[in-house]
């Protein structure tokens, strides 16, 4: 189909119920389509059973239609097997997993983590925790004044010590597209794996495993209009074979016996206990509609909210905005500040207009200080949102220092 802004708009039932809502906090969660709510509703009021237990035909066909996501997911990613794709709760079990699964049995004294500064909370302490556990180095790629990678330093960062890189593609706090190929290429000169954190990225534009080369990727279904609670690990299956599992359990064995136990195969090892079927279901509606309308509209439309609100943004005294001033280096993200007003006042302000941002450290601490900043606003934009949500932004921002008692 083609896909028309208005049609995609009508897709969303909350925006359509809150109508003076102007909600521009996707990168937190995005709202979800219609035709995810009804495929969960679909498979608790007519489909609901366990999985990979049962020979019985309820059971049989949630089996086959859970499989069916995994399938969906490899397309998505280009990846080259089915089993080289994991269901987790999350980004950040994702990443844990990497990092006990992984890090654990392939890591040794002295060997090197490096990371970027630019990095989510949860993409630094599975890190911190497995180099202090292993006696480990755990090193920082520095960035510039706009939160990207500082390409010069990658050499001299990534060395024939390191063992394992983990970065962003896209700050989540700034919005800073990052220089993977450049990262990649360097770690794989080296010897090292490179691990993606995706979160930002795989929501707003198409990312191909295979010509990126990565090695490991990890996303969330809730940033990408799915459920909460619905994550992917990628992992090349060479890799994969070399981890150990990370949780034991119900539905991840082979065969136990009273002292030991063999586990099951490829992917299911790492899928210990009854996972979350209905959000996985779910997240399948949510890659059918991102297939329905194609990457090249959710990048054209996010791209040109992106900038509008730029351009808006840079015209508003007392307002500093922060990240890429090239909007063709950013996603759909744009931190600021308004002069004299803390962000959670700011934040606060903005929602007696019924308008919802982010404000705070944005869960990337060492980034705010490398920056000099304790917390920041955030608006983010998804596809359901319009020029019109920007205009009611800005003309809310215009009032935000006078309800504080300044003159302008």
């Amino acid at each position: 189909m083609i896909a028309t802004k208005a049609w995609v708009e009508a897709q969303f039932p909350l925006i359509r119920h809150h109508e003076s809502l102007v909600y521009l906090d996707s990168a937190a969660t995005t709202q979800k389509p219609e035709q995810v709510i009804n495929r969960i509703s679909k498979y608790n009021r007519q489909e609901h059973a366990n999985i990979h237990r049962g020979v019985y035909d309820l059971s049989q066909k949630a089996t086959t239609s859970y499989d069916q996501v995994r399938q969906q997911v490899k397309y998505l990613l280009s990846a080259q097997r089915d089993e080289e794709i994991i269901f987790t709760k999350g980004t950040t079990e994702s990443l844990n997993l990497i990092a006990f699964s992984y890090g654990m049995p392939m890591l040794s004294e002295d060997d090197e983590v490096v990371l970027s500064i630019a990095e989510h909370h949860s993409n630094i302490l599975p890190w911190q925790q497995l180099v202090k556990n292993k006696k480990a180095i755990l090193k920082y790629l520095p960035v510039d004044i706009e939160g990207r990678i500082i390409e010069s330093a990658i050499d001299k960062v990534i060395t024939e010590k390191t063992k394992i890189v983990s970065v962003t593609m896209v700050s989540n706090a700034f919005g800073t597209l990052q220089p993977i190929a450049s990262v990649i290429k360097r770690a794989h000169e080296m010897g090292a794996v490179v691990i993606l954190d995706g979160a930002q990225s795989v929501p707003h534009q198409k990312v191909d495993v295979k010509a990126l080369d990565a090695d490991f990727l990890v996303f969330s279904s809730h940033k990408m209009f799915g459920p909460t609670g619905v994550g992917v690990l990628y992992g090349k299956y060479e890799l994969l074979e070399k981890m150990i599992p990370y949780q034991t359990g119900g539905d991840m064995i082979e065969y136990v016996e009273e002292q030991t136990s063999t586990f099951a195969p490829i992917p299911q090892c790492f899928e210990a206990g009854t996972p979350n079927i209905e959000g996985i279901l779910g997240f399948g509606a949510a890659i059918r509609f991102i297939e329905q309308i194609g990457y090249d509209f959710i990048y054209r439309e996010e791209m040109g909210l992106t900038k509008y609100a730029y351009d808006q943004l840079s015209q508003l005294n007392h307002v500093q905005i922060y990240g890429p001033i090239n909007i063709e280096d950013r996603g759909p993200v744009i931190s600021f500040n308004v002069e004299g007003v803390h962000p959670h006042d700011v934040t606060t302000i903005l929602d007696q207009d019924h308008i919802a941002i982010r404000a705070g450290h944005h869960c990337a601490q060492p980034l705010m200080k490398r920056m000099g900043l304790p917390s920041t606003c955030r608006v983010s934009f998804a596809v359901y949102n319009t020029t019109e949500d920007i205009d009611r932004l800005i003309e809310s921002l215009k009032k935000v220092r006078k309800w504080l008692g300044y003159e302008s």
